[in-house]
């Protein structure tokens, strides 16, 4: 779920602004999975504005304390959450980690990196949520040494189906700042897309597995 409405409209207003986010109906974008998609994002573009970052990492640390508390430590999903994780952990004064989605192969062979928090509460960052398995594979990480892990908080969320089965299924919160309905509205609003090309979007949301122009 969303924080509330105003700051989703303004995260997904900024992240239009400098093309962190893209939407483009007519010519699909083609993901890792093979999925083609109408979207695209890349919030790893906001830690290249000074201003968004500040907006995206205050309002991501103000929700953590209003809602959790102060945690022990701030855990960032490697590798798109280590900027905006590390950011949040500076706002709120905390000791900051980062979880590799498997352990190295060489070295400490780590997977958590940083002092490992057993017995520790913590908040998971992410900078987007999709399927939320990546996510929720550092979230085992963590159990897996018996930190706490009280909720996990990101930028951006999709609203997939499948998502939100997942993290029911691992019994964890997870809040963002914005998602795709409050991307879509605001971009209606502000003539980014037209009427039609919203029809476009929405549809491919439904199953964007077998989504097709």
């Amino acid at each position: 779920m969303i924080f509330d409405k105003n700051t989703a409209k303004k995260t997904a207003e900024l992240l239009l602004q400098i093309n962190a986010i893209k939407l483009e109906p007519q010519e699909p974008f083609t993901w890792a999975s093979g999925w083609k998609s109408p979207i695209y994002c890349d919030n790893r573009i906001t830690l290249s504005y000074t201003e968004i970052r500040h907006f995206l990492s205050k309002h991501l640390a103000d929700f953590i304390k209003n809602e959790y508390g102060i945690p022990d430590v701030i855990a960032g999903v490697a590798t798109g959450a280590i900027g905006i994780g590390m950011l949040v952990a500076e706002q709120l004064d905390l000791p900051f980690i980062y979880v590799r989605p498997e352990a190295k192969k060489h070295g400490r062979k780590n997977q958590i990196e940083g002092i490992v928090p057993t017995g520790k509460n913590v908040i998971v960052v992410e900078d987007l949520i999709s399927t939320g398995n990546s996510s929720l594979n550092a979230v085992e990480a963590l159990r897996e040494v018996d930190a706490n892990v009280l909720g996990m908080v990101a930028i951006f969320n999709y609203g997939f189906d499948i998502a939100t089965q997942n993290f029911k299924n691992a019994a964890l919160s997870l809040h963002t700042l914005s998602n795709y309905d409050n991307l879509l509205e605001q971009a209606l609003d502000t003539g980014y897309i037209t009427k039609e090309e919203l029809q476009t979007l929405q549809k491919w949301r439904i199953n964007p597995a077998e989504w097709n122009l």
